[in-house]
């Protein structure tokens, strides 16, 4: 397993190459390789599987024509080898690449489909001037490419991931919202050659891609073509007519099949290990090498003693599978080291951003995360692992693939076998219609995507459509695993894998056992309500009786719903953000709005709609946003002024002028123990200002000075702030809300959150009463009106904004309790803390609302009249929540 990337038409660019590989040094960790020749290059990151000693690459054929960078395993590789032997072909290695290679050299395009495994390759055919690139079958190794350049001289870049990609900086960033529409609107996404990068396609399961590096029919030298090199899917159409009967020697064939399939991906010079989620097909794995190891079989040898088997569980959850994955360790007894690995949702937040960079494209549920944890603890101890993805998709594993039977035996006129299974599946049917009824009775509405969205946004693609083939099973399931289903799956397999340099190795996706598979009658796959007939009989004496008969799915995936409760600060914290707010694809509003609904039991629907909206929010973030520029200056001292803001102010009629030295703090959270908090930067200002330089000693010396204080983290030390989830909003709070202009800030009263505070203090009387004297006092010029009804404490609330800091950015704050009697206790503690001479000239504290557009002095101590105060802060010297610098010592000026 390794990572390749590569290049047509850009010279001979070793760095090129180089920035390429730097992308993917996980995936190959082992070791690197480059090679260019005229307008062709390629790149190679290893992880050593086969013939650790050797197989380094770029691999080059004796003559030096052809050369491969290769991404995967080709299981077969020792029978085709013994193939070319015969064909009197020499080899100096032992491993796989130099089997693709030589294959290629002997059979050209043509060997490819002769390849039973995974694979995503390049090979530069100087002899026939073409550069080639192929993946497997079932696409189980990514290839993606993107196409530059002009028509008359086109280029291509190509690579394992997105990233290389992107790295080159010959394409742009940018996003294909018709795909980003589908995955929203549909929750759909690895159906297509398109990704979420416009201009950046993945070939196919079963493709190829051929550049001419001449001029040719085809077009100037870097014209490229994709076309199939199998006749695979249509292969598995054909077969399923055949319809074998369903027999005790049809199960020992496939036992036999499937077995040879697990045996084949066992052949490893590092350690091998296995995913057991706890299921029928992940399970089945680890009976079937259990066995194997029993047997002394071929390729055992490299799961060592015991075989490692790695678990997510989560107990006291609805999603545990613990319970089904220790009944099958009990069976392989003495035979087995098992490691459980125990997901949590604070994990979750802290590796989310990892987690969506690993993905390169937005998913449709958090459940992948649970195996990016897996896959983490294994690399630990094993390098291969082997996993049991492609068995849904091939043995009708998801409930809508029985509905399609059932419609399936209406249309070919089957009752008498249609009323069997619908007596046979009562159990089921009747689940999923108590399910239904309960939400039904409940009278929540569901929360549905279509309403969250931009209507533009919505309206600009209102074409696209989404379906499923209904009534014929084997077609269903070759749509599925070609189209609709596994790929997803399998990009969560590589990308997780990868990104912790593991070979997941995936053996239900056998070709031949596919084959054999498809041709057998579709009882072979259901019967009696009983889906993937046929592994369980093959594996019953191998399974514990629960496994076997076991009917309800879930696999690696975690309890979202569960998690999307304790995880609702960081949740809220993206919704709020300025960024979400800011994109063209939803309404901020109406996402808030349906997550609270959510939260409080009011509504039901799944979580995975609001998934898909963070989920493409972070992705957002992390491939086309501009890195966030925080306000304030990096490393700024005590005794200078916030960027943009001057130290000095002339206050009118004659008060006075003032220095303002905005002090630089950490952030203040509810748990802050705030008197030592502020005095510990007062005395830091003092114990600097005589190594401070320039005029500041003269400039504060024998001078009344003062300590202005922000109300905000005065209000969130005494604990008012309220988080907005905890803030249960009223109708009239989301209808006057609404006739408030939002200010630039967001703050203020425009948002339900802060409007219901401003009930919850005064009462909705009075909130009515001022709107109506606000509204008669615009008529007549006047601005103001309504909190000089209401009061300062009602303009001090701050509601929620993403771009402040802490839990401001999900936190609605009252005003502060007793803004003058703070300001006094601050005070005497100023007189008690610093130096003498600076505490006779001491003159007070005052507690200030000051942001942009407005000041109000909520509170002081001071000699000075309010409206001095605010003409002191009128330009608002401590600047936005960001610069983090929430406190000012000001000094008058003689």
């Amino acid at each position: 397993m390794c990572g390749i990337a590569g290049y047509y038409g850009y010279g001979e660019d070793e760095s090129l190459l180089q920035q390429m590989n730097a992308c993917m040094v996980h995936r190959g960790p082992d070791g690197e390789g480059i090679y260019t020749q005229g307008n062709v290059g390629l790149a190679h990151r290893r992880l050593s599987i086969i013939d650790v000693a050797h197989g380094q690459e770029p691999m080059f054929s004796a003559d030096g024509e052809t050369v491969l960078v290769y991404n995967g395993e080709v299981y077969n590789y020792l029978a085709l080898r013994a193939e070319l032997e015969a064909l009197g072909r020499s080899f100096t290695t032992n491993s796989d690449t130099e089997v693709v290679l030589q294959a290629y050299e002997q059979w050209g395009d043509d060997a490819f489909d002769k390849f039973n495994g995974m694979f995503g390759f390049a090979i530069h055919d100087r002899r026939n001037n073409r550069l080639v690139l192929a993946r497997d079958h079932f696409g189980i190794k990514p290839l993606y490419f993107a196409t530059a350049g002009t028509p008359q001289a086109p280029t291509l870049l190509f690579g394992s991931e997105i990233k290389p990609l992107l790295a080159t900086g010959k394409i742009a960033a940018e996003v294909d919202e018709r795909i980003l529409f589908r995955y929203l609107q549909f929750r759909i996404h690895d159906d297509e050659s398109s990704t979420f990068f416009a201009g950046v396609q993945k070939l196919m399961p079963g493709e190829k891609l051929v550049l001419n590096t001449v001029d040719s029919e085809a077009g100037p030298a870097g014209t490229a073509t994709i076309s199939k090199y199998t006749r695979f899917q249509e292969e598995l159409a054909e077969l399923a007519k055949i319809e074998t009967p369903y027999s005790q020697a049809v199960i020992d064939e496939y036992k036999e099949r499937f077995t040879e399939g697990v045996r084949l991906r066992l052949q490893s010079e590092v350690p091998v290990g296995t995913a057991l989620s706890g299921g029928l097909d992940s399970s089945a794995v680890v009976v079937t090498i259990n066995k194997l190891m029993a047997e002394n079989a071929a390729a055992t040898d490299s799961l060592g003693a015991k075989q490692q088997t790695f678990s997510a569980i989560f107990p006291n959850s609805i999603n545990d599978e613990e319970k089904y994955a220790d009944a099958v360790l009990a069976r392989c007894e003495g035979n087995v080291i098992s490691h459980k690995i125990l997901p949590k949702p604070g994990e979750f937040v802290d590796d989310l951003e990892d987690f969506v960079r690993t993905m390169e494209e937005p998913i449709i549920s958090s459940g992948p995360y649970a195996q990016y944890q897996v896959m983490r603890e294994a690399s630990k101890h094993v390098t291969v692992l082997l996993d049991g993805q492609g068995a849904d998709e091939m043995m009708a594993g998801y409930i809508p693939y029985y509905f399609a039977y059932l419609r399936q035996l209406k249309s070919k006129g089957q009752n008498a076998k249609l009323a069997k299974e619908l007596v046979s599946s009562s159990d089921i049917l009747f689940r999923l219609a108590r399910f239904r009824i309960q939400g039904m009775l409940s009278f929540k509405k569901e929360v549905g995507v279509s309403a969250l969205l931009n209507k533009k946004f919505t309206a600009k693609y209102k074409v696209e459509k989404f379906s499923n083939i209904p009534d014929n099973l084997k077609l269903r399931l070759i749509d599925d695993l070609f189209h609709k289903s596994l790929p997803a799956v399998l990009r969560y397999e590589d990308k997780n894998t990868m990104r912790f340099s593991l070979e997941g190795r995936v053996p239900f996706l056998d070709k031949e056992v596919v084959k054999f598979l498809f041709s057998l009658d579709d009882e072979s796959i259901i019967k009696g309500g009983w889906n993937k007939r046929i592994l369980r009989d093959a594996t019953r004496e191998l399974l514990p009786e629960m496994i076997s008969n076991r009917r309800n799915k879930i696999g690696f995936t975690t309890p979202e719903a569960e998690w999307f409760g304790h995880m609702k600060e960081k949740i809220y914290e993206i919704f709020l953000s300025t960024s979400f707010g800011n994109r063209p694809y939803w309404n901020q509003d109406a996402v808030i709005y349906a997550f609270e609904e959510l939260l409080s039991g009011k509504s039901g629907g799944s979580t995975m709609v609001f998934w898909r909206l963070i989920n493409t929010e972070l992705w957002l973030r992390e491939f086309f946003d501009e890195p966030e520029i925080k306000a304030g200056i990096e490393g700024k001292s005590d005794y200078i002024p916030n960027a943009d803001k001057q130290l000095e102010i002339t206050v009118p009629n004659g008060a006075g002028t003032f220095r303002r030295y905005p002090l630089r703090t950490e952030v203040f959270y509810k748990e802050t123990d705030f008197d030592p908090a502020v005095m510990k930067y007062v005395k830091r200002y003092f114990d600097g200002l005589p190594t401070a330089g320039g005029d500041h000693g003269e400039a504060t010396a024998d001078t009344p000075w003062y300590l202005f204080v922000s109300e905000k983290i005065v209000a969130m030390t005494q604990g008012r702030s309220i988080p907005v989830w905890d803030i249960k909003v009223s109708n009239a709070a989301r209808i006057f809300s609404k006739f408030v202009t939002r200010n630039p800030g967001g703050i203020g009263l425009a948002s339900p959150w802060s409007m219901q505070l401003a009930i919850d203090e005064v009462g909705l009387p009075k909130i009515m009463y001022a709107s109506a004297r606000s509204v008669i006092g615009k008529l007549q010029g006047k601005s103001g009106v309504f909190y000089e009804v209401v009061g300062n404490n009602i303009n001090a609330i701050d509601g929620a904004a993403g771009y402040q800091v802490g839990t401001s950015t999900h936190s609605v704050k009252y005003a502060p309790i007793d803004p003058d009697g703070v300001a006094a206790r601050l005070s005497a503690l100023v007189r008690a803390s610093v130096p003498a001479e600076f505490a006779a000239t001491f003159a007070g504290t005052a507690i200030m609302d000051a942001n942009d557009l407005g000041v109000v002095a909520l509170g002081h101590d001071t000699q000075l009249t309010k409206a001095v105060l605010e003409d002191i802060f009128r330009d608002n010297p401590q600047g936005q929540t960001t610069e983090t610098t929430p406190m000012s010592l000001v000094f008058t000026q003689k």
